[in-house]
């Protein structure tokens, strides 16, 4: 697996961690920290995985501990992206100990959240081989790390879906209820959208993906729930017409042959709210 990604600003990811940390040291800092280990006792750490996974956030990881002491000397071995197994040292972190002591829970908060997502996305995308279908994410994500667990996402190999309300117009079953019907919604969102934006609309049924296709003015349609042979038939319709995302169902077992159905995207709101946390330790 390639791990050649575009790296985020810092400041970008900075205030997400700095507000982890904020929660961590509270108003007194780390007082067990300060109690015990005197202030010029240096160490060297080691960031090391005990599953094997796909590594994401160490790029946070170490912001965590440099915001801590900009002091310390922070080595990433293996970046995001890569594959990693048990006993394999992510990064190693030299310098006070007691800087390194109180960084240490946000950065393996991270660092462990966040490799597990890469990891469940990498297993999603190993079901597609062989076909053009990608993965891609949600919004259902955790309040205020959604940056990093979308970038979490890329680094196991699959896409971001649309990052927040503002980023593209995703019409919805509730919005086409509220709205009087597809059409409606369709003609309504055609008057005001800019041509920079694109639209994407939710169908359950054949038969409303093809109002969908003689109405026009969507680019997408997300096929929603639908079982495999329904999906299939879905696809053949809107080729040549609409990008097509699969949603709604998208378990682990069933990608391979939802794939197999050509559509160009699966998304699965799982990758990010139900990846386990993987198993990493800071050992000095």
């Amino acid at each position: 697996m390639s791990t050649a990604f575009a790296t985020l600003p810092d400041l970008i990811l900075e205030p997400m961690v700095r507000a982890a940390l904020h929660e961590d040291l509270g108003q007194n800092g780390d007082i067990t920290t300060r109690a015990v280990i005197p202030a010029d006792v240096t160490y060297s750490a080691r960031l090391n995985a005990r599953e094997t996974g796909i590594v994401s956030g160490m790029q946070i990881a170490r912001i965590a501990f440099h915001l801590v002491d900009a002091g310390l000397k922070v080595e990433t071995l293996l970046p995001d992206g890569s594959p990693c197994k048990p006993g394999d040292t992510l990064m190693t972190i030299e310098g006070s100990a007691a800087s390194i002591l109180s960084g240490e829970r946000v950065a393996l908060n991270f660092a462990g959240r966040l490799t597990g997502i890469a990891t469940l996305t990498h297993c999603f995308v190993r079901e597609t081989t062989g076909t053009d279908t990608r993965i891609t994410c949600t919004r259902k994500t955790t309040p205020g790390l959604r940056i990093a667990e979308k970038q979490a996402v890329l680094h196991g190999g699959g896409y971001n879906h649309r990052f927040g309300l503002s980023d593209a117009i995703l019409i919805k079953d509730n919005h086409i209820a509220a709205a009087g019907g597809i059409t409606a919604v369709l003609e309504a969102a055609k008057a005001s959208v800019s041509h920079m934006m694109k639209v994407e609309i939710e169908v359950d049924t054949l038969s409303q993906l093809e109002e969908v296709l003689k109405t026009g003015g969507a680019d997408v349609v997300l096929l929603d729930n639908m079982d495999t042979p329904t999906l299939a038939e879905a696809v053949k319709m809107a080729r040549g017409h609409l990008v097509t995302e699969a949603s709604g169902n998208m378990k682990l077992e069933r990608i391979a042959e939802v794939a197999a159905t050509g559509v160009d995207y699966i998304s699965s709101g799982a990758l990010t709210h139900s990846a386990p946390t993987l198993d990493l330790g800071l050992d000095f």
